[in-house]
């Protein structure tokens, strides 16, 4: 006899039918909808339900009492003959296509971007089952050369002026504070109530508006031009005067617009530094001299500018990498990556004391005009996440047994007395996580050293 005619026993059935049906294993078919669509056929017979079928009769006689037998004690053949069988049918059901449909996912390499749509079209009582997948997938991903990136390192060295901010701002937090009852000068220390309206249509604006604020003159930590305004106010003096904000101002919104502030001052106090000595520096660590304190400030700053230009380093190739690479990209990634840098800024403007319609209010935009900005970003994003993976699988990355324990250790030693921070780290899906960034450091690293 030939091909669908033969008979086989099936084992794991134990009966005699038509082999094609009863022993044959799951077959797929794939049909491309559109380059980030793909349609999955998935045909399964008895031998893949067989073992979910006796899974689900095992869950089920769990909570089954038969007679001559202790609670969750039945076997599988005599709780099937008692059980509810539509129950029985829809849990095999659903455990098939669920185990069936990651199967189908991993042989087929699909990278799934979203939960699919999957709905069963026949199903044969235990024997046969076909159930149709429509997956949104990332496509064909085309690296670029990232061999031959070229990327440098900026290295900028530390000014002397540099240093002696540092060792002024040493000096200021040891400050001691005398108020004075005379004009403020700048290096005095001003406290002052203050208000901001549009200066054209006297609005309130957002954030412009404090109590008791401590403002040292001659700082420049507050908003271009404001400051001047504040030198010779005494206390009890207010004033109203119009600042503009810097083009290029952190909130989009204010970049440019003039702004009416309205300051009263309350406390005017002379700062008096303390004398830069050996005394002095061998309050602050293991410092004898005014020289070893300037030369560990020079080091300090050597170490972030250096990590500063590493981190500058970094993403640049990342975003070469993203740029470069041809993939098409379903718009669902797309979608999540926008959420995920929503919820990021909602928490920073939690932080800062700001709503989210307040700081949409601020941009003049809508909410789908705040998404649509970030979709470029995003897209750039997800790009970028999947080249990296590829890179990763290309350079056939891996991260040791030895380099996961040592980053637990590190980890472990920074949060030290931290319980909660502790049991965190012996979470499955956070060590997923730590090994997930140190396969990521790695590959970033083969793509910094590509061009040197």
């Amino acid at each position: 006899m030939a091909g669908s005619d033969r008979i086989f026993v099936c084992a794991s059935a134990g009966a005699v039918v038509p082999y094609l049906v009863q022993c044959m294993l799951m077959q797929i078919t794939t049909q491309s909808l559109d380059p980030t669509h793909q349609e999955l056929t998935i045909t399964a017979g008895a031998a893949d339900m067989q073992p979910a079928k006796e899974a689900v009769l095992k869950e089920l006689a769990k909570d089954l009492k038969l007679a001559g037998f202790r609670k969750g004690h039945a076997p599988v053949s005599m709780v099937e003959k008692v059980v509810d069988q539509q129950l029985l049918q829809n849990k095999v059901i659903e455990r098939v296509v669920s185990d069936l449909y990651v199967q189908a996912i991993q042989q087929e390499r699909i990278r799934v971007a979203a939960q699919p749509e999957i709905n069963v079209t026949k199903f044969v009582p235990f024997t046969l089952l076909e159930m149709v997948a429509k997956v949104a997938a990332v496509g064909e991903v085309k690296l670029p050369d990232y061999k031959k990136f070229v990327v440098s390192k900026k290295k900028e060295p530390v000014s002397d002026a540099e240093v002696e901010t540092v060792i002024d701002d040493l000096l200021a937090r040891d400050a001691t504070k005398n108020e004075v009852k005379r004009a403020a000068a700048n290096g005095d220390e001003v406290t002052i109530d203050f208000e901001g309206v549009d200066a054209k249509t006297k609005a309130t604006i957002d954030g412009a508006k404090g109590e008791d604020y401590p403002l040292v003159l001659g700082s420049n930590t507050f908003i271009p031009g404001f400051e001047p305004e504040v030198v010779g106010l005494k206390t009890g003096d207010a004033k109203t005067f119009t600042v503009t904000f810097p083009k290029d101002y952190g909130v989009p919104a204010m970049q440019g617009q003039k702004v009416s502030f309205t300051i009263s001052v309350k406390k005017v106090q002379e700062r008096v530094l303390p004398k830069l000595d050996d005394a002095f520096v061998a309050k602050l660590g293991p410092f004898k001299r005014v020289a070893e304190l300037r030369m560990d400030v020079r080091r300090q700053i050597e170490i972030e500018k250096d990590r500063q230009a590493r981190q500058q380093q970094e993403n640049a190739a990342l975003e070469k990498l993203g740029a470069a690479t041809k993939v098409a990209v379903p718009t669902e990634l797309v979608e999540q990556e926008i959420d995920r840098m929503d919820e990021e800024e909602k928490r920073n403007l939690m932080y800062r004391g700001q709503t989210w319609q307040e700081h949409l209010k601020a941009e003049g935009k809508t909410e789908e005009e705040h998404r649509e900005g970030h979709r470029d970003q995003a897209l750039l994003r997800v790009k970028t996440g999947i080249a990296l993976g590829e890179v990763a699988e290309k350079e056939k990355l891996v991260v040791t047994d030895e380099e996961f324990a040592a980053r637990v250790q590190e980890l472990k030693k920074q949060y030290g007395t931290d319980a909660q921070m502790m049991a965190e780290l012996d979470k499955p899906e956070s060590q997923r996580d730590i090994l997930s960034r140190i396969l990521t450091e790695k590959t970033i690293d083969v793509l910094v050293a590509g061009g040197q």
